[in-house]
């Protein structure tokens, strides 16, 4: 897709359903949406990134929309909004946030979508509503399963298939039935048929990254499969992919975790503010499930099909035995000194809504010691 004299250029796709979702979009005026938003308002604006801000609006029909608007249009900033859109106008299913509109203006680039009420994952597990522990255990694993699903249409229904490359908390939306919503497309890959993996420039966000990808820019569909396995992980417990601890140090989420998986202790991993209210037989299928996607090597992880399966209980052949142990990967001091998410990112109430980019990690030359 090319962005030329305000038009996208090519044809956004328009496959069969699959999922079931109606997702019609359209073409907004700049004027539309000014209106929509209040003048762009602080007063409407649901959060701020690198890329610009996103804002609460209500279109002259009643609709409410959350309006991404582009902050500096640069050669980087064009082509993140035209790899979004031609996704998001590609999409059709009831776990992945689809394309309300667009609006393009001489210097102006806006993506419109449905307004998520519940705001984004992260918002219940670790910003303004974690508190009041709005998330139950079935909660959880409707939004592990319904997630999983969303990303494995991404990887085979959709042509060509299509690597999020950012999987995390903040761009899983929730709707006002808790149902989640898989977001944020910006750095989407689309794979021709035939094609296993490609080499990019790495973007994401450090936590969620696997090693394959952060050591040497190889993308395929086992990157998202080790992003979704740290999401499950963080759902199931409650923490942030990267935690400080004191004496400014930081442990990812799966070195905390892997001395008490291996020592069988699963009913420690689970969030507190369960109160232990929680199935331990699923509590058992979501760790080997998140530990089985997390292996240092891609070709040990599942895909995502396999992840669907074993998450609603259907096992298969050459996954049945539990993983007690995961290859925790303990990153590099020079790599988690790129990590650019500080604490105020982590917890501003304002960031919670989720339609943000990500850190641009650049290619380090061995970042995974324990890689070899």
């Amino acid at each position: 897709m090319k962005v030329k004299d305000g038009i996208l250029t090519s044809k956004l796709c328009r496959p069969t359903s699959f999922g079931v979702v109606n997702n019609t979009w359209r073409i907004f005026t700049y004027k539309e949406l000014h209106a929509a938003t209040n003048g762009f308002s602080d007063d409407n604006k649901l959060g701020e990134g690198g890329f610009g801000s996103v804002y609460w609006g209500r279109t002259s029909d009643g609709l409410q929309i959350a309006v991404k608007k582009l902050k500096a249009m640069n050669s980087k900033a064009e082509m993140e909004f035209a790899v979004e859109v031609e996704v998001l106008g590609r999409v059709r299913h009831k776990n992945l946030l689809g394309l309300r509109g667009y609006c393009v203006g001489d210097d102006q680039r806006l993506i419109v979508y449905d307004y998520m009420p519940n705001l984004s994952l992260l918002s219940h597990l670790h910003g303004q509503f974690a508190v009041d522990v709005q998330l139950n255990w079935q909660r959880r694993m409707n939004i592990a399963i319904g997630s999983a699903e969303g990303i494995l249409y991404l990887h085979r229904e959709v042509t060509p298939h299509i690597i999020h490359r950012d999987i995390k908390a903040s761009n899983v939306l929730l709707n006002s039935e808790f149902e989640p919503l898989v977001a944020d497309f910006g750095f989407a890959k689309l794979i021709p048929e035939g094609v296993s993996h490609m080499t990019t420039r790495v973007k994401g966000t450090l936590g969620y990254l696997a090693p394959e990808y952060a050591m040497w820019g190889k993308v395929s569909e086992s990157c998202d499969v080790y992003s979704f396995g740290i999401l499950l992980l963080e759902l199931v417990t409650g923490r942030k992919p990267i935690e400080k601890l004191p004496g400014g140090l930081k442990r990812t989420i799966t070195e905390w975790a892997e001395p008490l998986i291996a020592k069988g202790k699963l009913r420690d991993l689970v969030d507190p503010k369960l109160r232990g209210n929680f199935d331990e037989n699923q509590v058992k299928q979501a760790i080997n499930v998140a530990a089985l996607c997390v292996q240092s090597e891609a070709e040990k992880r599942p895909n995502m099909k396999e992840v669907v399966n074993l998450l609603k209980g259907f096992e298969y052949e050459e996954k049945k035995v539990t993983v007690t142990r995961i290859d925790s990967i303990k990153y590099d001091e020079e790599l988690l000194a790129l990590d650019q998410l500080s604490d105020k990112d982590h917890d501003d109430a304002t960031a919670s809504y989720g339609v943000f980019s990500a850190i641009e990690v650049q290619k380090m030359k061995d970042p995974y010691k324990r890689m070899g």
